[in-house]
């Protein structure tokens, strides 16, 4: 399984709260006191082990698993339910609390647990048997995100549609055969998800490190002032990210902001602003250390791993992926990569006290 460097580097460049030689470099806009030996936490790989190899196994077989209907006795925890229900407070019904033909995994918690004196809304359903219509009651919590409902006791009308058990398929050679284009065998397959498990150990391995020294290396950066074209932009970029998904809820930018990031105009503009002038003092000190250090890729570079990150990406058209990511990120991402690995090279790895951890 190829290493998706793309999540690795893209997601350093986006952060929100990036926190970011022995020479010192400078130009008119920043200084960078230290690039060479930044101290950073030591990271360790995370071991396979056989059971991670099994569990992982297992999840995929889940993927997999088939319906079985239950009619002969009452639901129990650990069946999934069908059921349709109306919520309603004081006599009325409110937004959200109805759905028809939902599924619910009975003591998953994914419904309203018990409340007090009230108990919890699946364990209620637990009992009864499909056709069944029953009123429970539950409470919501008090720091309940929605205040239309929040510390209210609620009735809930339910009508159990049918009862079902999720199957998993055991692992066979055939099963492999059907789910892996590698392997053939069940033995081949373990050592595939082995595999595959190592190499993303070592991809968080080399992603940690990576951001941990790209942190070290903004505090190890002073600005003089920053490009106001290059803030600018920036600060449109995570704009017209959060309006697209506020448009996606169906709500103004506003709504979308106090909804569901708690956050006012203001709050988010400030820290929207904060974050345009760190991503640009990012991309400003890396462009400084990759020219000092002739780390910049040729064209054929560029256009070598824009081609790898768009297959990992599962894109199959090169000049489709560009526009959707843009360019001129994903240079930034491959830049970023050169400069990361050579600072991380040349960074001392320390142990962190239990107090630090």
């Amino acid at each position: 399984m190829k290493k998706k460097w793309i999540a690795v580097i893209i997601s350093s460049i986006l952060a929100v709260s990036l926190a970011g030689c022995s020479s010192e470099l400078s130009d008119e806009y920043i200084t960078i006191k230290k690039y060479k030996k930044l101290e950073i936490p030591k990271v360790e790989k995370t071991e396979v082990t056989d059971t991670s190899v099994e569990n992982t196994i297992n999840n995929y077989l889940s993927l997999s698993q088939e319906r079985e209907e239950i009619k002969d006795r009452a639901a129990e925890n650990g069946d999934t339910v069908d059921i349709d229900y109306t919520g309603t407070i004081n006599g009325q019904e409110f937004s959200g609390g109805s759905a028809s033909g939902a599924h619910l995994i009975l003591g998953s918690g994914q419904f309203l647990g018990a409340e007090g004196d009230y108990k919890g809304f699946e364990e209620q359903i637990v009992g009864h048997k499909p056709g069944d219509n029953f009123d429970i009651t539950v409470k919501f919590p008090e720091a309940y995100p929605n205040e239309e409902v929040a510390d209210k006791p609620a009735n809930f009308n339910i009508t159990l549609n049918g009862i079902y058990e999720m199957i998993s398929p055991e692992l066979t050679d055939e099963w492999v055969q059907e789910n892996s284009e590698e392997s053939k065998t069940v033995e081949e397959y373990k050592k595939e998800i082995r595999q595959q498990l190592e190499e993303d150990s070592e991809m968080k391995m080399t992603g940690a490190l990576q951001n941990a020294v790209l942190s070290a290396l903004m505090d190890e950066t002073e600005v003089k002032k920053l490009p106001e074209d290059q803030v600018k932009a920036e600060y449109q970029t995570t704009e017209d990210t959060y309006k697209k998904l506020a448009d996606g809820y169906g709500l103004e930018f506003e709504e979308f902001l106090s909804k569901y990031m708690n956050k006012s105009v203001e709050e988010y503009e400030k820290e929207a602003q904060e974050s345009a002038e760190t991503i640009v003092k990012a991309n400003l000190a890396c462009s400084l250390i990759a020219k000092e250090k002739k780390l910049e890729p040729s064209e054929a570079e560029y256009e070598k791993l824009i081609k790898e990150y768009a297959e990992d990406a599962g894109a199959e058209d090169v000049d489709a992926f560009k526009e959707r990511l843009g360019e001129d990120l994903l240079r930034k991402a491959i830049l970023q990569r050169k400069v990361a690995e050579y600072l991380v090279d040349k960074s001392i790895q320390v142990e962190q006290s239990d107090s630090n951890k």
